[in-house]
């Protein structure tokens, strides 16, 4: 497993500039590594590639009817 320090972290060129809400993100050939960009120290998620590819691929379907979850 990699830790934070071995990851190239970047955040999206769609952030704003305010960056009081963004994500960074650091990929591997197998996984994906998740975070908050105000707590770089802080906790993040790893994904295998494929979920993170399946949760990109959701996010993006503008035909999807969303639900909150209860």
């Amino acid at each position: 497993m990699s830790t934070t320090d071995e990851l190239d972290w970047f955040k999206s060129s769609y952030s704003g500039s305010e960056g009081d809400s963004c994500i960074e993100v650091a990929t591997r050939p197998n996984s994906v590594h998740v975070r908050d960009s105000k707590d770089a120290a802080g906790p993040h998620l790893t994904l295998p590639s494929h979920a993170w590819a399946a949760f990109v691929t959701s996010a993006a379907d503008t035909s999807a009817s969303w639900r909150p979850v209860a």
